[in-house]
């Protein structure tokens, strides 16, 4: 989906290059560079030999360590002097690269190679595609020279960042370049012969921990994380069902690369009590930390095959759950986090992302799976634990998120944040069939379905975990008044589907969404009418045939290329897909998971973020969305969840 033929990435770090292994400091929907916390450590990074940039043969594998072959611009009767093989590989904020040059004449030469090297330390929200600027006041950045290379610093403030390029050999030479530095070797090549290279830049982010040890060599940093991996996904339990070996098949193959890149987007976090844990971040480019919605989701998908990856997203949600009322972050005691943000715009309090709480889902999302936890694993200890966590959620459903006083969990738009605050929290994406934006307190169909999930889990708890039976009473009864509520206000008999949204003033909101999928994996809707949506959403104008649409075709605000009117979210379909196997409807359950491994396979087994909703046509491939996120957690777990519900069809 991203021009950017190679992303590597790892433990909260990712480096976006061409198809050479070259940086150039590029904004807007794909920005290249090296990035750690929300920041670019590394903005330009170009190799050139003899002053002239090489021609990539052969590009970079973008499934992990790479190697790219180059060559020196030639004609088929001067054939290049030399082959030059580049190397690169990311471990835990360190980009370790291995450049060797390869002789292809009987001459000893000499050949200036030559890296230039710069870091702008922008933060994520400066690189966007608006080009929005922020002022920094006493910001400063230093470049000094260091035993085998150089250093690049920043600071402002408080805050302090670097960068460090090291080298064996070291460079013959170090010159300045304008913002950055050229790095130069002056290589003997021998007849026939090589010469050789290795460069580590090593990330040090303002609040992170020291980087490990640095790799020897690209071949060590790809072992390291290979094992890393294989304990990430290793067999939790023997109660989890064995994942399917068999790589052959669609779902093998859609199964091998997302739980490849589930691994490789896990991020350091820290538990409730400060112990340190791994869990899922959102996606690359824009998303690579602790995001309520996306993990808690992710861990939904996860959760029958690596329980693991569920506590260690509820601990670090616990931990991070707020407990004062701050506006400026949308946070009110007991609201699960929406996004956690590490950068300097954040800290400066520029963006109001830094502990934001700006999503009316994430705090049902996570009663709910930890409910879900127990029942899987059959244990309740983890339950036990975040009683309290717990506790503050339900509380913070009833008396913040507007159980009591509106009778649903409603949103208000955040003039500082996001206009809505449900998964679709794009502009203009709660709307009605003419395409008006919804206005005022908004109840999204889909929370709904989710405070019911977590008021039915919540009771299943209080009973067998918290010894708490008049509350489990009391729970089941507002789920079942919250059933009924739901299915008088939100059905639109005359469409035989519910609506998407109520706004402030209690109007239907009219057009016909993908949330309505949601209820059914919830359970909110009762089974005939939860049929009858099923059905609905296989019906061509959803359905495009690479999976189902967020916005049903032919209605005004429908657009094949908008972020949530008209495209299509694997994981979206997902728990639809699930939803459908609920309510036994396991033809069509298998008829969307068909649609999204073809997806899968026409991407390279890799589910992206968002696909494009046009129709799939004969003779058409796969049109991608232009902006996706690739990959993205809880759509390389979509195929985990396809594999649930395909499993429930055959019981």
């Amino acid at each position: 989906m991203s021009p950017t033929p190679q992303l590597l990435v790892h433990s909260g770090t990712f480096a976006a290059l061409d198809d050479s292994g070259d940086i150039t400091g590029t904004h807007g929907g794909s920005p290249d560079g090296l990035f750690v916390r929300d920041a670019r450590h590394l903005s330009r990074w170009r190799l050139t030999v003899d002053g002239a940039r090489p021609t990539a043969l052969v590009p970079g594998d973008p499934n992990g360590g790479t190697t790219a072959v180059l060559t020196a611009g030639s004609t088929r009767d001067e054939p290049s002097h030399w082959t030059l093989l580049r190397r690169q590989a990311l471990f835990q904020g360190r980009l370790v690269e291995r450049v060797r040059i390869i002789s292809n004449i009987a001459e000893h030469t000499t050949l200036a190679v030559t890296v230039e090297a710069d870091a702008d330390f922008a933060d994520q929200f400066e690189l966007r595609g608006d080009r929005r600027t922020y002022d920094k006041p006493g910001a400063r950045r230093d470049i000094q020279t260091v035993p085998g290379g150089i250093e690049f610093t920043y600071r402002r403030g408080d805050w302090r960042s670097a960068t460090t390029v090291t080298a064996t050999p070291a460079p013959a030479t170090v010159t300045d370049h304008g913002t950055g530095r050229d790095l130069t070797w002056q290589l003997p090549l021998p007849a026939h012969g090589s010469a050789e290279l290795t460069l580590t830049v090593t990330a040090r982010a303002h609040g992170a921990a020291e980087p490990p040890p640095a790799p020897s060599s690209p071949e060590e940093a790809e072992e390291r994380v290979r094992r890393e991996s294989a304990r990430l996904l290793a067999a939790p339990t023997d109660s989890a069902p064995a994942l399917p070996t068999d790589d052959t098949t669609p779902l093998g193959r859609a199964l091998a690369r997302g739980l490849a890149d589930l691994a490789l987007l896990h991020i350091p976090a820290t538990g409730p009590d400060g112990e340190d844990l791994r869990i899922p971040g959102a996606g690359v480019p824009w998303f690579l930390t602790l995001f309520g919605r996306d993990s808690l989701l992710t861990s939904f998908f996860t959760l029958p095959h690596l329980p693991r990856v569920a506590e260690s997203t509820l601990l670090a949600l616990a931990a991070t759950q707020a407990t004062t009322h701050d506006p400026a972050s949308v946070a009110q005691p007991g609201k699960i986090v929406h996004e956690i943000r590490h950068g300097e715009l954040s800290r400066f309090r520029q963006v109001p992302y830094g502990r934001y709480h700006g999503s009316v889902d994430s705090t049902p999302l996570f009663v709910a799976l930890l409910a879900a936890h127990a029942r899987q694993t059959g244990d309740p200890t983890l339950a036990r634990r975040l009683r309290t966590h717990a506790r503050a959620a339900i509380r913070w459903m009833f008396e913040h998120g507007g159980l009591d006083r509106h009778g649903y969990l409603v949103y208000a738009s955040d003039p500082g944040g996001l206009l809505n605050q449900n998964w679709k929290d794009s502009a203009g994406a709660v709307c009605f069939a003419d395409g008006t934006q919804a206005t005022g307190t908004i109840a999204v169909a889909e929370a709904q379905g989710y405070a019911y999930d977590a008021l039915r889990g919540a009771a299943m708890l209080a009973r067998t975990a918290w010894d708490a039976p008049r509350w489990a009473d009391q729970l089941d009864a507002a789920a079942e008044q919250l059933r009924v509520r739901f299915h008088d206000d939100f059905w639109m008999p005359h469409r035989g589907f519910p609506a998407l949204a109520l706004d402030g003033a209690g109007r239907q909101v009219d057009a016909l969404a993908s949330d309505a999928g949601h209820l059914l994996w919830s359970g909110i809707l009762d089974d005939e009418r939860g049929r009858t949506v099923g059905r609905r959403l296989l019906e061509p104008d959803f359905f495009s045939g690479w999976g189902i649409r967020t916005l049903a075709a032919g209605q005004t605000p429908y657009h094949p290329l908008s972020y949530h009117r008209g495209s299509i979210w694997p994981h979206d379909n997902a728990v639809i897909t699930l939803g459908l196997a609920r309510h036994g409807l396991h033809e069509e359950a298998a008829r969307v998971s068909d649609a999204l491994l073809d997806a899968a396979a026409a991407h390279g087994h890799r589910l992206p973020e968002v696909i494009a909703g046009h129709p799939r046509q004969d003779g058409h491939g796969l049109i991608p969305y232009p902006h996706s996120c690739s990959p993205q957690a809880w759509a390389a777990t979509t195929p985990l969840a396809l594999l649930t519900a395909l499993r429930a069809a055959a019981t």
